[in-house]
């Protein structure tokens, strides 16, 4: 073979070898970072929501999208750091299923890369979205109303409990906006209805066995347990101590109910896992998060524990009864 037949030969398999290295780089997986103010076991149902979202918009995760999974446990003080790292690395997508702290940093950390969020309170007055219809910037997602709820959930409990007069409030502090709009929805909620209201914090899983450490002391007739992704993680513990100090317990979420508490009100947050999921895959596709009006998630669920009333000594009102979703016997 002649000298320039070898370099022909060469080239050619030069260009061959270097079809399929260009074909790899044209079908790199897209990458998503899923952040969450939680814990990774017991959120496993609500992430599974989120996979089910992507996998209804075209995307299975390990195949040809990769979620990478961010637990804060609690530790708001990460975000920064991971923040910085994601958009570092440039990832498709950031999505912040629960959390008005998280979408917030996120929102001010990149104004490029799409954020799919789910918040507890209207998205415009939040200040993430221009409107709900046209969102305009990189934000986009679902409202599932924990916070404008918290009066009612409050006034549902006096239904359920017409003697208690003082009521027990569970917040994170760590949740800075979350924190703040919830004290002031109760304290309008409370005075409205005559009932006396204790604020108690906890963003850690000993400050939690703090605070009923201190409920163990003061008594309080009823505990209300704030809408807080931490907290959703917690639902073993916080049923658990609930029971062991006698207190009618509520959350915003059926999970809570299941492990032991004594009700919920509020909206199916694993579907809004859901519908973060799909919108997440929609914005993969190519749609831009300016263009997706934010959903509103609009069903509202009340669910009782049974086992936990007669635990209690409690009997739960017929008219109560008959306007749950839900009744665990």
């Amino acid at each position: 073979m002649t000298a320039i037949a070898r370099r022909r030969l060469l080239a050619a398999l030069g260009c061959a070898a270097g079809w399929p290295l260009t074909a790899r780089a044209q079908q790199a997986v897209p990458v998503v970072a899923f952040i969450h103010g939680g814990a990774a076991e017991p959120m496993a149902p609500y992430a599974a929501g989120f996979r089910k979202g992507l996998s209804e918009a075209g995307y299975s995760d390990g195949h040809n999208v990769t979620v990478e999974f961010h637990w804060l446990e609690g530790h708001y003080e990460r975000l920064p750091d991971l923040l910085a790292d994601v958009i570092r690395r440039r990832v498709a997508v950031i999505a912040t299923p629960a959390g008005t702290e998280i979408v917030h940093a996120a929102k001010a950390a990149t104004t490029t890369i799409p954020i799919v969020f789910g918040v507890p309170a209207d998205p415009v007055a939040l200040g993430l979205v221009a409107s709900l219809a046209q969102p305009g910037g990189n934000a986009t997602g679902i409202n599932f109303f924990s916070l404008e709820v918290n009066a009612k959930r409050l006034g549902i409990m006096h239904e359920l409990l017409p003697k208690a007069r003082r009521f027990a409030v569970l917040l994170n502090p760590a949740a800075r906006a979350d924190a703040e709009a919830t004290s002031k929805a109760l304290d309008e909620a409370a005075r409205a209805i005559g009932v006396d209201i204790a604020f108690q914090n906890a963003s850690t899983r000993d400050a939690i066995d703090t605070a009923f450490a201190g409920f163990a002391r003061e008594k309080p007739d009823a505990l209300f347990i704030a809408a807080d992704s931490f907290f959703a993680g917690r639902a073993v513990q916080l049923a658990m101590l609930s029971m062991r100090e006698r207190l009618p317990a509520s959350f915003t979420t059926r999970p809570m109910v299941q492990a032991g508490l004594l009700m919920s009100y509020g909206v199916d947050i694993i579907d809004t896992f859901r519908q973060v999921g799909v919108y997440t895959g929609t914005i993969l596709k190519g749609a831009k998060p300016a263009d997706l009006p934010v959903q509103q998630s609009t069903k509202l669920q009340l669910v009782f524990n049974l086992q936990t009333a007669k635990a209690l000594g409690l009997e739960i009102p017929p008219m109560l009864l008959a306007r749950a979703d839900e009744v665990i016997e």
